[in-house]
C-alpha cells in the first residue's frame, strides 16, 4: 500500500517547477546574445519573464489530463503554453514600455522556449511513467459492468504499465462474458470490497437507465470517499467524445469528432504535406535512381506499379508504388502474402524497408494522399470490407496516408482474418478523432525508426 497514489499531488508541482526551470534556462541563454540586457534591465526582464509564466502554470494545473495522456498531446500543450507566455510577456512589456531593443533576444528566447518546454514536460511525464512501472503513484480501480465496454476499458487501462492503473477486477450482476480472472462477484460484495482493498476509483460501465443500481454505486463511492466515473455505453469504434453539451438538465454527447473539419487544421496539414513532399521529391533522385535500376533488372515489366485505390470520401485514385512483383493478372485483387511467389528478391527488400511506398509522395504532392493517414485499400477490399465491418467507410473521412497510426501500432501487412482488419479500422478511426499536428510528427518519426529496423509484417 505504500506507493499507492499518494504521490499524485506532486506531479503538477513537478511539472510547474520544470516549466519555471525551462523558462529561466531559456532566458539565461538568450541573455548571452544581448549585451544590453544587463544590470537593472536584466532584473526587470527576468521578473517579467517569470510573471508571464504564472498564467501558464495556472491553466496547466486546471487542465483535465488523465494518466493515459499521450506524449504528442503534451507537446501540443507545451507549444500552446509558449504562445500564452508570449502573449502575456509582450503585453506586460508594452504596458511598462520596458522593451529590450535587440530583436535577437526575443528570437533566441522563444526559439529556446519552444524547444525546452516540450522536452522538460515530456521528461517529467516519462519519469512519472517509469515510477509507476516500479509501483509508485499507482491508483487502485474497479469496474462495474456486464458487457464489452467493461472489458475494453480494462484492456485499455492495462495496455501501458506507465499509466499506473491497478485494475482489481470487474463487478457485474452476473458473470456473463466477464473472464473468470477478472470477475469479482455481484454488487452485493461491492461495499465490503471497496473498504477492504482501499479502492481509489470506480468506473461505472452499466447503462445509466438502471437508476437504482447507479444510485447505489454512487452512494458507496461517496461514503467511501472514492472517485466515481461514468463510462458511456458506445460502440467500440467511438473512441472519443467530440463534445459534451446539455439540453436543459439532460447531458448530450456528440460521438463523432473530426478535427480536420476545421479549415485551419486542414490548411496546416496540407501545408505540411506540400512542404514535406516537395522537399523529398527534390532530393528523391538520390534514392530513386538506384531503386529504378534494381527494379528494372529484377524482372521484366514497368518500374512503377499503378493501382486504383479508395481515397478521400470514397473517391478512387491511382496510387503509385515501385513494382515489387512479377507482372501478374491478380495484382488488383489478391493481397500479398508471406513468401508470396510473385514478389521478386528486390521487391522483398523494398517491401521490408517500406521503400516501395516512396513514389506515393507524388500522390501527396498531387493532393490525393497525405503523409499521414489511413492506408488506402484496393477497390475490391473496400467493396468487401464495407459489407463486413461496421464504420469501415469512416476511415475515408480524411485523405489516405503513406503511413498511419495502424501501421506503427502493428496492424499492417496481410489480413487473413477479419479481426485484423477490424483492428486496423479501429486504429484509423482513433487517428481521425484524435488528430493533431504533433501526432502526425510522432507517427512519421516512429515510421522512420520501424523502416530502419525492418518490419516483420512488411512482406
Amino acid at each position: 500500500m505504500q506507493g499507492k497514489g499518494r504521490y499524485g499531488k506532486y506531479l503538477h508541482a513537478a511539472e510547474t517547477l520544470v516549466g519555471f526551470l525551462m523558462v529561466n534556462l531559456a532566458f539565461l541563454i538568450a541573455s548571452l546574445s544581448d549585451e544590453f540586457v544587463v544590470g537593472f534591465r536584466w532584473k526587470v526582464t527576468w521578473l517579467i519573464v517569470n510573471i508571464s509564466y504564472l498564467p501558464v502554470a495556472y491553466l496547466r494545473a486546471n487542465l483535465n489530463q488523465t494518466r493515459a495522456t499521450h506524449l504528442d498531446i503534451i507537446v501540443k500543450h507545451a507549444f500552446e503554453a509558449a504562445f500564452i507566455h508570449a502573449l502575456f510577456f509582450f503585453s506586460i512589456l508594452a504596458f511598462l514600455d520596458s522593451w529590450v531593443h535587440n530583436m535577437s533576444f526575443y528570437l533566441w528566447f522563444y526559439a529556446l522556449l519552444f524547444t525546452l518546454l516540450p522536452v522538460g514536460w515530456i521528461s517529467t511525464r516519462l519519469c512519472t511513467k517509469h515510477l509507476r512501472k516500479k509501483g509508485i503513484n499507482y491508483t487502485r480501480a474497479i469496474i462495474i459492468g456486464n458487457g464489452d465496454t467493461a472489458i475494453r476499458l480494462q484492456e485499455e487501462m492495462l495496455s501501458d504499465p506507465g499509466y499506473g492503473y491497478r485494475v482489481l477486477g470487474i463487478f457485474a450482476s452476473s458473470q456473463g462474458i466477464i473472464p473468470d480472472s477478472c470477475y469479482l462477484g455481484t454488487l452485493d460484495n461491492l461495499e465490503r470490497f471497496v473498504i477492504d482493498n482501499n479502492v481509489d476509483e470506480i468506473y461505472y460501465a452499466i447503462s445509466g437507465e438502471d437508476a437504482e443500481t447507479f444510485r447505489r454505486v454512487v452512494k458507496i463511492a461517496d461514503d467511501s470517499v472514492v472517485q466515481f466515473y461514468y463510462v458511456p455505453q458506445v460502440s467500440p469504434y467511438v473512441t472519443r467524445v467530440g463534445e459534451l453539451s446539455n439540453i436543459g438538465r439532460v447531458p448530450i454527447l456528440s460521438i463523432r469528432k473530426n478535427p480536420l473539419k476545421n479549415p485551419l487544421n486542414r490548411a496546416l496539414k496540407r501545408g505540411f504535406d506540400l512542404l514535406f513532399s516537395t522537399t523529398f521529391l527534390i532530393v528523391s533522385p538520390v534514392v530513386f535512381i538506384p531503386i529504378v535500376i534494381a527494379v528494372k533488372l529484377s524482372s521484366p515489366g514497368p518500374i512503377f506499379f499503378k493501382q486504383k485505390r479508395t481515397g478521400y470520401l470514397g473517391r478512387e485514385f491511382y496510387c503509385y508504388k515501385f513494382r515489387t512483383m512479377k507482372v501478374n493478372a491478380s495484382s488488383d485483387s489478391k493481397q500479398a502474402t508471406r513468401n508470396d511467389s510473385r514478389i521478386t528478391k528486390v521487391g522483398k527488400f523494398l517491401r521490408h524497408t517500406s521503400m516501395d511506398e516512396l513514389p506515393q509522395f507524388i500522390n501527396v504532392w498531387l493532393g490525393d494522399m497525405s503523409v499521414v493517414g489511413p492506408r488506402p485499400h484496393m477497390i475490391k477490399q473496400t467493396t468487401d470490407y464495407t459489407k463486413l465491418i461496421d464504420k469501415y467507410m469512416v476511415r475515408h473521412m480524411i485523405k489516405p496516408g503513406i503511413t498511419g497510426w495502424a501501421q506503427i501500432t502493428g496492424y499492417r501487412g496481410q489480413t487473413d482474418e477479419l479481426w485484423q482488419m477490424e483492428k486496423r479500422v479501429e486504429c484509423d478511426v482513433w487517428y481521425i478523432e484524435h488528430w493533431n499536428f504533433f501526432l502526425d510528427l510522432k507517427i512519421i518519426v516512429l515510421t522512420v525508426i520501424n523502416a530502419i529496423r525492418g518490419e516483420e509484417n512488411a512482406f
